[in-house]
């Protein structure tokens, strides 16, 4: 492909892939599959390495992150920020409708009521149709720069289509979707670290993280809400409202004009409930006056606009019985204590179970069974209790005692110095603690042993074919065939047995087999040391390049590595300490794991694959093409994006492009399977 040509290709799926992400995100509709989207994405990233000359800083690649960013700097931001009053009362607005009336002197206004997103403030400015810098709101009047962790957010354009001012700034709210929320919760929860607080802190911390990488898997979002800028010639509020929807940028539908404030309060009644339907955390409505010149005219106090207001919800909450408390074990040994309620309908759910965290939290409220408490669903996604009513406690009622002994196991529970949770230490004996560190292990980020179920895993426990993960490599298909084990369904409320029929049995033999091919830093990873997650399990494979170095690595060697703190360096120390644990990675070794990562061979080295390069192309059965380029790689081959007369290999998996396949074949280039590209490596 000559230059030339690489430009206009590069032109052409960039416009592609915004026109795609455009759809997705802010239609809501798609024309094409997730698979097919993420090829297009995948050429456009061979071809600006191929090209950097032609790389921009607003390609639709800058979205899936890889920059480090040290420091955010400072910037003044060009229009000040300002906070908004608030109110709880319908009252107290009906009061600040009576000012604003008064401040424009009887004059004919409206209102613009929009929701408020329960998120962090940001302000984008474009130049040219180019977004140009992202800003937090910091003190109002300055804030950071935060623009490479703002370009990973899909519905923040980086580009323009249509005709904008030459200048101009936007302003809207960066928030945690909910369901992207408790992913994350429940990723962290396997990985043994702890959970993200709520979606308004999360993304308030995920906005100023370093690593833009982690920010873009993350996937905030953004609802942008106000314009500013120099003769832009719009009479109202709701007329730039509607110049920024055309120019692309993502707007919630759930605004509304209104022409008094008795409307204003039937738009605040209708979402108080309808609210907890949409993808965001709300707290809330923003009233502004609608004509920007009555806005002028009003002006602002010294905190905020007298011409907005923010009526803020009461967080939802409803009283009901604690009829006991459970406890729940996770695979780390942390014991988590469980409220179990009286049914009761909140925020549109039926809610049966609240959290209560820790002994700590028990002790606060002095909670007790048989007591009326009340439950909120504000701000976290699993319901809290909040109080308790002491005027409705019966005379005998007896204050709650901590469980001293593991509910699992009946071991004695400990409590570390400085830490809030109680912790079964029967590492090797409690069952939840065993099986939770083994589906950590064959999870799809860790080891993707899909294969195997929960219910799999404790008849291969029950069966004493299994008693910790290494012993997977152990397992054969004649242990397997007809295994026989118990699986309880909660929607029936039964046990039923299940057995293993054969293709299952072949199935799950083929996984294990093929996770011996998953990269070190996923090895690691699924080892489930506590506070190592994929991130850090990443960072720690890269600088110490095999198990046995981070095993021998001193606290200071540890906390050397960027952004690993004292408590993961200690925590790594302890896992390597543990004799059991350094069996456990001796018999992965033994099983052939990856458990090194190879330096890159140079050209001419003596692997088996040296001299020789490589286009991947396709979906492959066993292997993601990341995976097999690392294979490439660590076994001396090189990894070259184009097809060339001088290719020596295209490894070809389903549902490549037909034009690879063809200018291969012109070419001359051997095409070969991911079964003979296994056997080329075979003979190691």
């Amino acid at each position: 492909m000559t230059p030339i040509e690489a430009l206009e290709k590069i032109n052409q799926l960039s416009k592609d892939i915004d026109h795609h992400n455009h759809l997705y995100y802010q239609e809501n509709r798609s024309e094409i599959s997730d698979f097919e989207f993420d090829q297009l994405l995948k050429e456009l990233i061979d071809l600006e390495n191929q090209f950097p000359q032609y790389k921009s800083e607003h390609s639709p690649t800058q979205r899936v992150g890889g920059t480090i960013t040290k420091n955010f700097d400072t910037v003044v931001h060009k229009y000040p920020m300002l906070s908004l009053g608030n109110t709880y009362s319908k009252e107290e607005l009906l009061e600040w409708d009576a000012r604003v009336q008064k401040g424009l002197r009887e004059e004919t206004y409206e209102y613009f009521c929009e929701l408020k997103f329960d998120g962090v403030a940001l302000s984008l400015s474009y130049e040219n149709g180019l977004l140009k810098r992202a800003v937090t709101r910091g003190d109002g009047t300055q804030g950071d720069d935060i623009t490479t962790n703002a370009k990973t957010i899909r519905t923040v354009p980086l580009k323009l289509k249509s005709q904008v001012p030459d200048e101009f700034e936007v302003r809207g709210e960066v928030f945690f979707p909910k369901e992207e929320f408790q992913r994350v919760n429940n990723e962290r929860e396997k990985a043994g670290e702890d959970k993200l607080a709520n979606p308004r802190n999360a993304a308030s911390g995920t906005i100023k993280m370093q690593d833009s990488k982690v920010v873009a898997e993350r996937k905030l979002d953004c609802y942008l809400y106000y314009l500013l800028g120099e003769d832009l010639n719009y009479d109202s509020h709701s007329e730039s409202i509607e110049a920024i929807e055309s120019w692309g940028f993502n707007v919630s539908p759930t605004y509304r004009k209104c022409s008094s404030i008795q409307e204003v309060l039937e738009y605040i009644s209708e979402w108080e409930e309808k609210r907890h339907e949409l993808p965001s955390e709300t707290d809330g409505v923003v009233i502004k006056v609608n004509s920007l010149a009555q806005q002028e005219q009003l002006g602002f106090t010294a905190k905020s606009p007298r011409w907005a207001i923010s009526y803020k919800y009461k967080a939802e909450s409803a009283t009901t019985i604690l009829e006991s408390i459970s406890y729940q074990v996770g695979r780390t040994g942390a014991v988590t204590p469980v409220a179990n309620l009286k049914p009761v309908l909140l925020a549109g759910t039926t809610v049966k179970r609240a959290s209560l965290h820790n002994a700590n939290e028990i002790e606060r409220l002095d909670v007790r069974i048989g007591d009326i408490v009340s439950v909120e669903k504000g701000g976290e996604i699993i319901p809290k209790i909040t109080g308790v009513d002491l005027a409705s406690r019966a005379s005998d009622s007896i204050p709650l005692e901590y469980i001293t002994h593991c509910p699992e196991c009946g071991t004695e529970l400990i409590r570390p110095e400085g830490e809030a949770n109680h912790y079964c230490p029967n590492v090797e004996g409690c069952p939840p603690q065993i099986l939770g560190r083994i589906e950590h292990f064959i999870q799809r980020k860790a080891m993707n042993i899909d294969s195997l179920g929960t219910e799999t895993i404790r008849g291969l426990l029950d069966q004493g074919l299994i008693q910790n993960y290494a012993d997977l490599y152990k397992l054969t298909f004649e242990a397997l065939n007809g295994l026989e084990f118990s699986s309880y369904s909660e929607k029936k409320g039964e046990v039923s047995i299940r057995s293993l029929r054969e293709k299952s049995a072949s199935n799950i033999i083929k996984a294990i087999e093929d996770s011996k091919q998953v990269p070190f830093e996923r090895v690691l990873f699924a080892l489930g040391i506590r506070y190592v997650g994929q991130t850090v399990a990443e960072k720690l494979a890269v600088y110490f390049k095999s198990i046995d170095a981070i095993g021998r690595a001193t606290f200071e060697q540890l906390i050397d590595v960027p952004e690993i703190g004292d408590r993961i360096a200690e925590s790594v120390i302890n896992f390597f300490e543990e004799d059991k644990n350094q069996t456990l990675v001796n018999e992965l070794k033994e099983a052939g794991l990856q458990l090194v990562i190879e330096e890159q061979q140079t050209e001419g080295g003596s692997d088996i694959l040296a001299n020789r390069t490589f286009v991947v192309s396709g979906v492959f059965e066993s292997f993601s093409r990341d995976e097999l380029k690392t294979l490439i790689k660590s076994n001396g081959g090189k990894v070259v994006s184009s097809i060339s007369g001088k290719l020596n290999y295209l490894v070809a998996g389903d549902k490549m492009g037909p034009s690879k396949l063809e200018k291969a074949t012109s070419l001359g280039v051997q095409i070969i399977n991911e079964n003979e590209f296994k056997d080329m490596i075979g003979d190691q």
